[in-house]
Order: structure tokens, then sequence, then C-alpha cells
């Protein structure tokens, strides 16, 4: 069976189910909570569990997926650029600079088409950033690996992400990976990795596929 953990909600009639959530894990604060609905393309924003506000986004592609897990906003700012539009509220994502920004680009709401960062109107996150203080939970649903209908991504050198962070974790647990489990492919992932390919006499090429999945028993 599948390694799946249930992070979820059915909030929206949704039933994604979850691979282990990226980290760091953030602790249920303040009065305002974001939720993300890449799947829907949906922002909720909740006001002490309710729904308060409801936005329209879009979200990044299967290639550069918006990252899945729970996070918090930990930085504000303003006018980035007419691709990022007038507000930028940043994430504590531990593989890169993602957060929830405006655009140029209306007509991409309701698509999967940014590189990872969720976009809104920028009327919309000018209203969300007035709102929101630093320090907001924001909870990102769906597979880290991906759809579930899907094969996950093949993974080598230079990529980054919560799946990433996943293998890592695996090869750390199975004692092959010593680094830190940040998301990022770099060298010390290959190293670990081909280690682990070499003993399950699988090609040592340093790259994820089905069959590394499978091994790491994240497949069925």
């Amino acid at each position: 069976m599948a390694l799946w953990m249930l992070l979820g909600s059915l909030l929206l009639g949704a039933s994604d189910t979850h691979a282990e959530p990226s980290f760091p894990i953030v602790r249920d604060q303040g009065e305002y909570e974001i939720e993300i609905y890449p799947k829907q393309h949906r922002l909720i924003v909740l006001l002490h569990g309710s729904v308060f506000k409801t936005y329209r986004i879009a979200v990044g592609t299967y290639s550069t997926p918006t990252p899945i897990g729970e996070y918090k906003i930990v930085y504000k700012g303003e006018n980035w650029g007419p691709a990022f539009g007038p507000r930028w509220l940043g994430l504590n994502v531990p593989w890169g600079n993602y957060g929830i920004h405006g655009t140029n680009q209306p007509h991409s709401l309701g698509q999967h088409l940014s590189h990872g960062c969720i976009r809104m109107r920028n009327a919309d996150v000018i209203e969300l950033y007035r709102l929101i203080p630093i320090g907001t939970k924001v909870t990102i649903y769906g597979h880290v690996l991906g759809e579930a209908n899907k094969e996950p991504r093949r993974l080598a050198e230079g990529d980054v992400g919560g799946d990433v962070q996943l293998i890592q974790s695996r090869l750390k647990s199975a004692g092959y990976f010593k680094g830190e489990c940040n998301g990022k492919f770099r060298s010390d992932t290959t190293r670990a990795l081909k280690k682990f390919q070499q003993e399950q006499r699988i090609p040592s090429d340093g790259v994820v596929s089905a069959e590394v999945y499978n091994k790491l028993g994240l497949l069925e």
C-alpha cells in the first residue's frame, strides 16, 4: 500500500491525502489562518476557525509545484515589480522564495501556471495584506508527490521541493543521507541516492525514478 499520510480537510469537497508534510510544522496561533487548495485554485482565510474570506488563485505547474505543507507568513513587502503585483506575503519554505502575491497576468487565475507561488488579483492581495499579520499559519493541501493519478516527478540534482525533502527524509531514516532535509537536491543527496541505488541493485544514476520511489516505500 502507498504510505500516504492524511493531513486533510473535506472543505470545498476536497478529498486530497498527503504524504509526509513539509517542515517546519507551524503551531496554531493567532485569530487568522490561511488554507490553500491548489487543486480547486482557492485560498481561504479563516477567522477563529470559520471561513471569513475566499479568493480565486493561480498555483504552480507540475514541474514547479506550489509547496505542500504547513508554513507561516514571515515577510510582507510592497511593489516588487509588475509580475508580483502590489503586495507580497512571504512563506518560510526551506528550499526557496515562495509567497502569496499579485500578478500582471490575471488570466492565469484558476490555473496551474506559476513557478510555485500563489497568485491573486491585485485588489485581493492588497486586501489580504492589510488583513493578515506576520506569523499567520498557512496550510497548503495536496499530495507532496503530486496528484494521486499521476507518477511523481523524476528528480535529479538541482531540483527543489517537498518531494525532494521527502526523499531526503527517507534516505536519512535508512542511514544513507547525513545532511539537512531541506528540500534542495544537491551533491550530498546525489551521493546518498547513488549508494542506495547500488545496494538496491538498480541503475546508480542519481535520479529519483518510479523504481526509487517504490524501493523507498512511497508507491504501491
